[in-house]
C-alpha cells in the first residue's frame, strides 16, 4: 500500500510540475488530445499503461 501511495504521489508531482512550468504548452496538449477520436485515446492509454507496467517491473526487478 505504501508503494501505491508513493507512486500516486510521484505521478501528482510530475503532472503538477508540467502545469506549473509550462501551462500554455499543457493547455495546448489537452486541446489537441480533445480532438482525437475515442479509439486513438484508448490506444494511447493502453500504451501508457503498458509502458508504466514495464517501468515498474524493471524498477522492482
Amino acid at each position: 500500500m505504501n508503494d501505491l501511495l508513493a507512486g500516486l504521489g510521484i505521478a501528482l508531482v510530475l503532472e503538477g510540475l508540467l502545469w506549473a512550468a509550462a501551462p500554455r504548452t499543457a493547455r495546448r496538449a489537452v486541446e489537441e488530445i480533445a480532438t482525437f477520436s475515442t479509439g486513438r485515446i484508448q490506444v494511447c492509454a493502453v500504451a501508457a499503461v503498458a509502458v508504466g507496467v514495464f517501468v515498474v517491473w524493471i524498477a522492482r526487478g
